[in-house]
This record gives C-alpha cells, sequence and structure tokens, in this order.
C-alpha cells in the first residue's frame, strides 16, 4: 500500500514538472497570457481585464497583422456576464478579484471627491464596435472621459481605433522616453482581433493607459496627449460646419469643448476660442441667439485685455450683431471694436467667425 502511494506520488510529481508542456486544443488558443507587454499576474492591468463582455466573434478568420482588417458586423453588447450578473452566477476566484478590486477604485474615486487633492480623470471604455470598411476593417472603442464636476454632468466621449492608441504610444515614447518606460501598452496580435476577449481585455488596456498617463504631468501636457483626445473632434466639426451640418456639428463643438474644459488644456487659448467660434457659429444658424452671443461672450472674457488676436474683431462684431439683435447692452464691444478699426488692426468690416473658422487649418 505505502509503495503504491509513493509510487503515484511521483508520478503525479513529475506529470506537474516545469519541462512538461501543455497539449490539446487549449494550449495554442490563447498564445499571449496578457495583452500588456509588462504587466504580470498580479498587476492592475490584468485582474481588470476581461471585465467588459461581449457576444463572441471567435470563428471569425483575422490573420491580417493588426485591427485594420476587413470584417463583420458590429458587436453588441452581447449576454456575456458583467457586473452584478456575474456576481450571481458565481464567477472563478480570478474573476471575483477582479471586481473586487474595481469595486474598491471606484469607492476610493468616490471618496476622493471631498478631499482637496486634485482629481484624475476617468476613463471608460462603453462601447466597442467593428467596423467594416473594406477592404479593411477595425474595432472602434467609445470612451467616457470624467472629471471633476458636477454629478450629473454627461461625461464628454471620444471614439478611437487601436491605431490611433498606437500612434499616440509611439509618438510619447519619442519625446519622453524615461516616462514612457513604466507604462504598459497592448501589443499587436496576428490573429483573434475581433473575439470578444481580445477586445475586452484592450478595453481595460487603454483605459489605463489613459490613466497612467494622465498620472504623470509631463505627459498630461504634452501636445500629442492634447491632440489625441481634442483634434479629431474639432476637425470633423469644422467639417460638418463647413457644410452647413450645423445640428450634427453643433453636438461635435459641445463635446469638443467639454473635453478642452475637462482636460485643462495648458497650450494657450487657440482651440477653446475656435471651439467657441464653433459653437457660436451653429447656435446662430439654427436660430439661438441668446446661446450664441453667451458663447461670444465667453469668447471674449478669455481673450481680455490681450493683445489683438485674429479672432477678437469677429467676437466683438457678432457680439454686437447679436445684442442689438437681442435688445441687450452692446456700447462696450462696439466702443472696442471701433478702437480696433481705427487703430488699423482689423479690416471695416471684420470677418465674420464663419469666415475664419472656414479658413482655418486645424492640425
Amino acid at each position: 500500500m505505502a509503495s503504491r502511494l509513493l509510487h503515484r506520488l511521483r508520478h503525479a510529481l513529475a506529470g506537474e514538472g516545469p519541462g512538461e508542456e501543455a497539449t490539446g486544443p487549449e494550449a495554442e488558443q490563447f498564445p499571449e497570457s496578457s495583452e500588456l507587454e509588462d504587466d504580470d499576474a498580479e498587476g492592475l492591468s490584468s485582474r481588470l481585464s476581461g471585465t467588459l463582455s461581449f457576444t463572441s466573434a471567435e470563428d471569425e478568420d483575422d490573420e491580417d497583422e493588426d485591427d485594420e482588417e476587413a470584417g463583420p458586423d458590429p458587436l453588441p453588447s452581447g449576454d456575456g456576464a458583467s457586473g452584478e450578473d456575474a456576481e450571481q452566477s458565481s464567477p472563478p476566484e480570478g474573476q471575483r478579484g477582479s471586481q473586487l478590486l474595481a469595486r474598491q477604485l471606484q469607492d476610493f474615486w468616490k471618496k476622493s471627491r471631498n478631499t482637496l487633492v486634485p482629481q484624475r480623470l476617468l476613463f471608460e471604455v462603453t462601447s466597442a464596435n467593428v467596423v467594416k470598411d473594406p477592404p479593411s476593417k477595425y474595432v472602434l472603442y467609445t470612451l467616457a472621459v470624467m472629471g471633476p464636476g458636477p454629478p450629473d454632468r454627461q461625461p464628454a466621449q471620444i471614439s478611437r481605433r487601436y491605431s490611433d492608441f498606437e500612434r499616440l504610444h509611439r509618438n510619447l515614447q519619442r519625446q519622453f522616453r524615461g516616462p514612457m518606460a513604466a507604462i504598459s501598452f497592448p501589443r499587436k496580435r496576428l490573429r483573434r482581433n475581433f473575439t470578444a476577449e481580445t477586445i475586452a481585455r484592450r478595453s481595460r488596456a487603454f483605459e489605463q493607459f489613459l490613466s497612467h498617463l494622465q498620472s504623470v504631468p509631463e505627459l498630461r501636457q504634452a501636445p500629442a496627449l492634447q491632440d489625441f483626445f481634442v483634434l479629431p473632434e474639432l476637425q470633423r466639426a469644422q467639417s460638418l460646419t463647413c457644410t452647413g451640418l450645423y445640428r450634427e456639428a453643433l453636438t461635435l463643438w459641445a463635446n469638443a469643448w467639454q473635453l478642452q474644459a475637462q482636460l485643462g488644456i495648458p497650450s494657450g487659448p487657440d482651440r477653446p476660442l475656435l471651439t467657441l467660434a464653433g459653437l457660436a457659429v451653429c447656435h446662430q444658424e439654427l436660430e439661438d441667439p441668446g446661446e450664441a452671443r453667451a458663447c461670444c461672450e465667453r469668447a471674449l472674457q478669455l481673450l481680455g485685455g490681450k493683445s489683438p488676436h485674429p479672432l477678437l474683431a469677429p467676437f466683438l462684431e457678432a457680439h454686437v450683431r447679436l445684442s442689438w439683435r437681442l435688445g441687450l447692452d452692446k456700447r462696450q464691444s462696439e466702443a472696442q471694436l471701433q478702437a480696433l478699426q481705427e487703430a488699423g488692426l482689423t479690416p471695416t468690416p471684420p470677418p465674420s467667425l464663419k469666415e475664419l473658422l472656414i479658413k482655418e487649418v486645424l492640425d
């Protein structure tokens, strides 16, 4: 009996040795244990990965180089377990640890609202859709950007694809080699880019990636990061405004303004001023002179007493015209505009906000 037990023990130990390789179909199903290059089993990224659920697209043939391939219909939110449903279905130990950590982070962020420590922005992937754009396809990740402010404030949103995140990572690595050395990024995959698990892992990884960038002051103020958040929205809003689609453009201008307010743009007032110009033009074209005038007033406050800016006279002219239309006081703006014209700092009449907005090159 003892010899048989000893034999079985030796056999079990030999079967679990480090040199034995896994066999069977599961061995190659997920060759990468994590979507992050530098994280480990105990890291925040791996413990949070997979909490975003989608219906599976595992049967898709995605042998191309990254997520820029041609492919299937958008992924619905699926019937996978997440949040409360995941807790009720008794998830595995690792997933329970992930959910516990997520709840702890949420509790910490809620408590931090009442402290004097500046809050970081929070990022959450709210949806991820596979976009078919022959001859390629890609996953479009929509993120909510949440910052300090009233709890009922709607978060700003951005939609980006893997290549956008990768370009940001590459640009920051070139400019900030030291600070970027400790920040991980989900690596490219040759296969299975459109499975629910890959999309969920990348979603969590992108949230963590942006949170890490925001936590480093040197990176938080980098123009490349500001461009990543704001420039695509401004370019799309400008294009829609120029083609006369004012209602659609208004939504994008408003989202871009909210993004800039949450990010705290450090590179001067030009983009906020252009955003306010877009808002004013759209409100005016949509017969809402009160909101258009309010945008002009906010822009004039930003300009203050600084040296003449190319947009100063157009904002003053718009403010005078809108004030006259609404029967409000316009004397101060009229006097300031007249002083600029007499000094030869602006033509008579000055260009309109719409003219300058159309001519502005956003890059």
